[in-house]
């Protein structure tokens, strides 16, 4: 069994808009709706878990009405097994999505943990995720570094110089194994676990197996304002050509 962990309890303070960017509407359709349709309607995707606050929730199970039936004769929605409460931070919403996640799952099925905010997720993607993590702990899409890579100590000076050829950017989604991924997580509790950034640092941490796979470059993650307006002239450009 394979669930689809959506993590959807972002503010949007970053963009500085009231409404999280999630939940934007493009072409008529929350942000959200975009990956969630791509899930969804996947074949090997047997379910889906979601992370949003409550005042969120109608709007998405509004969205998921107007969704496709999974190509199987099924209704997507059907798909969805509940909803997550936020965390302090993104790996406690993780975290209490595994919670969830482990009442209805097996210990060795694979969680699919993907952002909201990454609206141009492919099945081709998922399908790769899914086929990389056979036979490992987890995967991990990654993108190499394009430009030459500097570290500093204090954030003022250049203090060496990393070799652009081992640095790769990581991307969602990552799949894992149920019970590995969420008892790292576990051992990161109370205080740690609230300064990880990245879905696979607890997994690192605690020395699993991730493997790494190509990223996509067009999967990329609203984070400001210039990232909506890209995302919008995608949707518009395709519409066009529809």
């Amino acid at each position: 069994m394979v669930t689809a962990l959506v993590l959807s309890g972002g503010t949007g303070r970053r963009m500085g808009v009231d409404t999280p960017k999630q939940y934007i509407k493009i072409n008529g359709r929350p942000i959200i709706s975009y990956c969630l349709q791509t899930l969804l309607s996947h074949k090997k995707i047997n379910a889906v878990q979601i992370v949003a606050d409550e005042m969120w929730r109608g709007s998405i199970l509004n969205a998921m009405e107007c969704m496709q039936d999974d190509g199987n004769g099924g209704a997507v929605p059907e798909k969805l097994r509940g909803f997550s409460a936020p965390g302090e931070n993104r790996q406690l919403s993780i975290f209490h999505g595994l919670e969830d996640i482990r009442t209805y799952a097996e210990e060795t099925d694979i969680v699919l943990i993907h952002d909201a905010a990454r609206p141009l997720l492919t099945a081709d993607m998922i399908t790769a995720c899914l086929d990389a993590v056979a036979g490992h702990d987890g995967v991990l899409p990654v993108l190499p570094m394009k430009d030459t890579v500097y570290y500093s100590e204090d954030g003022i000076r250049v203090s060496s110089l990393l070799e652009r050829a081992r640095i790769f950017a990581g991307q969602a989604p990552e799949a894992f194994v149920l019970r590995k991924y969420y008892e790292a997580n576990k051992q990161l509790l109370p205080e740690r676990i609230l300064q990880i950034n990245g879905s696979t640092e607890p997994a690192i941490l605690a020395g699993l197996d991730i493997a790494m796979i190509p990223g996509d470059e067009g999967n990329f993650k609203i984070t400001t304002q210039a990232d909506l307006e890209r995302f919008r002239e995608i949707v518009s450009a395709s519409e066009g050509r529809a």
